[in-house]
This record gives C-alpha cells, sequence and structure tokens, in this order.
C-alpha cells in the first residue's frame, strides 16, 4: 500500500499580515524562504484575498513556456498581482520586472518566491534596489502551530509543513528523507561547484555538532576537501536556509574571545533525519538534546523578529550565553536550558556581567515560566517572544 500524507491544512502564517502590508506600498515583494516551508500555499492564500492576480510556477513547463518572451507575456497583465514561483530559476526575469514596474508605476505589480537568500540573488535582483521588499518565511514558527500537537512533534518533526502535519511519526520520517535526498540531488543542481556526496557528508557531520562552533580545518580533513571548500560549502548551506551561521560576540573588554561562528542546522525534524533518529524518546536520550533545543529557540526568534542580529557569547574562560539578541536599541541575553528546572552557571552569570543586557532569559521547553531575579526570567517559547515585544514596545 502506497502510504499518503495527510492532507495538509491551512495555517495562518504570522508573517501574512506583514506580505500584504507590503504589497500594498511597494511595487515587488520578495517571499523567500526554504523549500517545502509553505511559501506557494501562503502566497494562494494571499492572492485569495486580492484583486485580479496571475500565478505562474517556473518550474512548471507549461508555465515556462508562458515567458519565453517575458516582456510581451508580464505585458498583456498589467494590472493584476504577477505572482512568480521558484525565481531563482530563471534570474534573467530581474531587468525585465525592473522595466515594467518603472513603466507602470505603481505598486502591488509581483510578488515574487524564491528558495534562495536575498544575499543569493543579490547579484540578480540588484537592480530592483528600491523597488523591492524581502520577506522570509520560515517553516513553521512553535506559536503557529502549539494548538495543533505537542512540544514533542515539534522537536521530532521539525516545523517544515508536510513533516509536521504528517499522519504518523513514519510518514514524517520519510517525508524528510525524501526532502533531503531531493535538495541534494536536484535543488542544488542550479549552484555550481559541489559535489551532492560530499555535501550530504558535510551536512551530516553537521548534525552531529549541531550548535558547537566550526572547526573548518577539522571538517576539511574528515571530507578530504580544502577548508575552503568547506567554508563554501557551509555558506551555500545558509543561502539556502538549510543552517544558522552565529557570529561570536565582538567584545573590547579585555576577554579573550572564542571567534570561530557556531553553525545550527535550521530545522529538528531535518537534524533529526540526518541523525537517523525517528522519536522524541531517541531524541531526548541523545546528546544533541540539548542542542535541538537551542536550534528551536534561535529559529523561533529570527522567525519572529526578522530584523533582530544574533551573536553568542563565550570567552576562554569559560563565561558563556547561548545567544546575545540584538533588537532595536535593546540587547537580550537568552540561555537555553532543556530542562523543566532550569538553573544558570557560573560562566553564565559571568557573561550577564560582561554584557550588561536589559534583560535576561532562560528559554525551557516548559508550559508556563517565573522570574528568578531582577530583570531575570525562566520563561517558555511564547513568554520569551511575547516579553520580548513588551519590552521593545
Amino acid at each position: 500500500m502506497v502510504k499518503r500524507l495527510a492532507i495538509i491544512m491551512y495555517i495562518h502564517r504570522k508573517i501574512e499580515d506583514s506580505v500584504l502590508t507590503a504589497i500594498k506600498h511597494v511595487p515587488v515583494v520578495a517571499l523567500i524562504g526554504p523549500r517545502q516551508s509553505g511559501k506557494s500555499t501562503l502566497a494562494k492564500n494571499i492572492l485569495s484575498k486580492l484583486g485580479s492576480n496571475i500565478y505562474l510556477d517556473l518550474e512548471l513547463p507549461s508555465d515556462l513556456r508562458k515567458l519565453e518572451d517575458p516582456e510581451w507575456f508580464l505585458t498583456t497583465q498589467k494590472g493584476k498581482l504577477i505572482c512568480l514561483d521558484e525565481i531563482q530559476r530563471k534570474p534573467e526575469l530581474f531587468p525585465v520586472i525592473r522595466s515594467l514596474v518603472d513603466a507602470w508605476g505603481t505598486n502591488t505589480s509581483f510578488l515574487i518566491l524564491g528558495s534562495a537568500s536575498r544575499d543569493l540573488l543579490r547579484q540578480s535582483s540588484e537592480t530592483l534596489a528600491g523597488r523591492i521588499n524581502y520577506k522570509t518565511l520560515t517553516p513553521f514558527l512553535w506559536s503557529e502551530v502549539m494548538n495543533h500537537n505537542s512540544i514533542e512533534k515539534y522537536f521530532t518533526a521539525g516545523g517544515f509543513p508536510r513533516s509536521f502535519l504528517a499522519a504518523d511519526g513514519n510518514i514524517s520520517f520519510e517525508w524528510r528523507e525524501n526532502f533531503i535526498a531531493t535538495f541534494l540531488e536536484r535543488d542544488l543542481l542550479q549552484w555550481k561547484g559541489f559535489t551532492p556526496a560530499t555535501m550530504q557528508r558535510l551536512w551530516q557531520m553537521l548534525a552531529h555538532v549541531n550548535g558547537q562552533t566550526v572547526d573548518y580545518t577539522k571538517l576539511s580533513n574528515s571530507l578530504d576537501v580544502s577548508s575552503v571548500t568547506v567554508k563554501t560549502y557551509i555558506d551555500l548551506l545558509e543561502s539556502t536556509f538549510m543552517v544558522n551561521v552565529i557570529p561570536s560576540y565582538i567584545s573590547n573588554l579585555g576577554k579573550r574571545m572564542v571567534k570561530s561562528p557556531k553553525v545550527y542546522l535550521a530545522d529538528s525534524g531535518i537534524t533529526a533525519t540526518l541523525l537517523g533518529l525517528k522519536s522524541f524518546e531517541e531524541l531526548s536520550g541523545h546528546p544533541s538534546f540539548g542542542s535541538l533545543w537551542e536550534q528551536i529557540v534561535l529559529s523561533n526568534l529570527k522567525g519572529t523578529f526578522p530584523s533582530a542580529s544574533f551573536c553568542f557569547y563565550r570567552t576562554s574562560q569559560g563565561s558563556e550565553l547561548d545567544f546575545v539578541m540584538k533588537l532595536q536599541n535593546h540587547t537580550f541575553a537568552i540561555e537555553c536550558k532543556a530542562s523543566f528546572s532550569p538553573t544558570l552557571s557560573k560562566g553564565n552569570y559571568f557573561a550577564m556581567e560582561d554584557i550588561a543586557p536589559d534583560h535576561t532569559f532562560i528559554a525551557s521547553p516548559i508550559n508556563k515560566g517565573w522570574p528568578m531575579q531582577p530583570k531575570l526570567d525562566v520563561v517558555s517559547l511564547p513568554e520569551l517572544e511575547s516579553k520580548i515585544k513588551e519590552l521593545i514596545s
């Protein structure tokens, strides 16, 4: 019997209102994010709320044929919101889009979707400077799906919609295996200079050192490639939203800082699959469990506060904090503890003294947090997001 995924329900995405507002105020809105994160579903839901529109999927030969003469075809669609999905597959459209939006002189002209980051698209899209607004859609945030399943499911399946909403754990795991294979064997073929087999080995190695400072030399020796190649591969994974590279805190305090960046895979479900872990019971007993929680906290904060910057703090003397978040002239220290009764180490307190953050949070997978000290709270993930919003408002 062929296994089938559960019918994918529509779950409201937090970014939707922001995308709608941008569409009304600029000629071009780019909705970017990893493949299968729900960009097309969100775009179609947005289109259904607006006026005349057209949707083209650039992975479909029939839609590509319509764009054999793109200037002529797109001109015939003037007055509609034109949605172009997987724009990175046809970067030569960017100059045409620029010419058309300049000629039309109106907003609400194009909604383009892409599975490549702003940096990776920059060479093609730089002609749209001043005409485009970028929005990044992540896999499901916990606050978007917390009423649909347990935090244990979110740990194991991650946030990709078809993984999280699959009928059971086996189907979810199988989907993630297929996603990884497709990403390596097809999706990355559009980017030059990599070998799928080497990329897969690197991805698996990164899963085993998830959340640790990256040692390019050690990875290059294990892969039998240069450290420059390893960095290039990691840059590509970051540009396609598969990993997050977190730099070290820049300090003028005279401390000896750890300088190598930390690398997190961008989704706990993908990490679990690369580690061969199928259930929460297997995950919870694995050495990577703590780093998986850090990964979940980071990806949710980045998705909720896209304008924030993140780094980590660690000195050679043992002072450390998982994340230092800077947002709107505020500095927040965030320590992640995958425990129902979290405590801080001496190194955490030393780091807090060094940084002097506006507020420190201990993020834990609990239902309800509590104040520990002035400007120091133990919080659940939803509480972390709400308290940060209160402090910056």
